[in-house]
């Protein structure tokens, strides 16, 4: 049969047509699977908005607050949901420690790189992830700024508390194999009216915690502060604030009251992009 070169490119046009057509039903369909049960898991119980204030002049890099997570979480070996740098000497304040939470992002990159809605942002401010979803395909990872995220590539060891345990987005665990896992300001103990386990734990007090609409944090000492005055109103910063991403985690300058400059902040976080190897 003779084949024009008319013929040809209409035959093109119409396969093209096609896949697009199929392209958008899939896109359609998919997004209606994966996003439209998102607004009623997004709704966290309570009326809060939960902050944290990290005070980098009280912190000794003693990383109790990191084995505390661990502890609690059952999180696998090599992984550290929060972890505790230390900074380089610099003219002001000398060498310090910065710990590294997730920023908890009010514009979260990781929410919406993510094709099948496993992390998202709930009402109460935290970014959860959801390994009931999860397929591993680690664009939250790329798409975080502050290398907050971490990845099983095996199946992690258990521990038999871990697995006495169903599943559950507010604690994330039991772990698996081909899963994304970070820190979630601990759900369950805010249920229960405790603070995360790192702020609770941390015996300098460096870590407060509390809800932003009461304009109140307080830390594992006993110590309330006013969150606007000391935060905001302060010489509070939030790390790498110019990408737009709003924290909700902020700091508070080390012991010399400097405030660190873009280039101190990304050699703090950028220590953890060995996380993404």
């Amino acid at each position: 049969m003779e084949v024009t070169r008319r013929g040809f490119v209409q035959f093109l046009a119409r396969g093209a047509g096609a896949v697009a057509a199929v392209g958008v039903a899939w896109k359609a369909s998919a997004s209606k699977l994966f996003h439209e049960v998102l607004p009623a898991r997004s709704i966290a119980p309570g009326n809060q908005k939960w902050v944290m204030v990290i005070d980098l002049a009280k912190c000794d890099g003693c990383r109790d607050c990191t084995r505390a997570c661990t502890a609690m979480h059952h999180i696998p070996p090599m992984q550290e949901w929060i972890k505790v740098f230390e900074v380089a000497d610099n003219p002001a304040a000398g060498a310090y420690f910065l710990p590294r939470p997730c920023m908890q992002c009010d514009n979260p990159p990781c929410v919406r790189g993510c094709p099948v809605g496993a992390t998202y942002k709930r009402s109460d401010g935290i970014v959860m992830q959801d390994d009931d979803r999860c397929i591993g395909c680690r664009n939250c990872i790329a798409q975080c700024p502050y290398s907050a995220r971490s990845f099983n590539w095996g199946e992690p060891p258990h521990t038999p508390e871990e697995l006495a345990r169903p599943y559950s987005v507010e604690y994330n665990y039991p772990h698996r194999k081909g899963t994304v896992e970070k820190c979630i300001f601990c759900p369950e103990h805010l249920r229960a009216g405790k603070l995360p386990a790192c702020a609770s734990t941390c015996k300098m007090g460096a870590i407060y915690f509390g809800d932003e609409l009461e304009d109140a944090v307080t830390n594992g000492k006993g110590e309330t502060v006013q969150f606007t005055k000391i935060a905001k109103r302060g010489a509070g910063f939030r790390l790498m604030e110019e990408l737009g991403t709003e924290p909700r985690v902020y700091y508070l300058p080390p012991a010399a009251r400097k405030y660190p400059g873009p280039d101190e902040q990304k050699q703090a976080v950028s220590m953890a992009g060995m996380e993404h190897s």
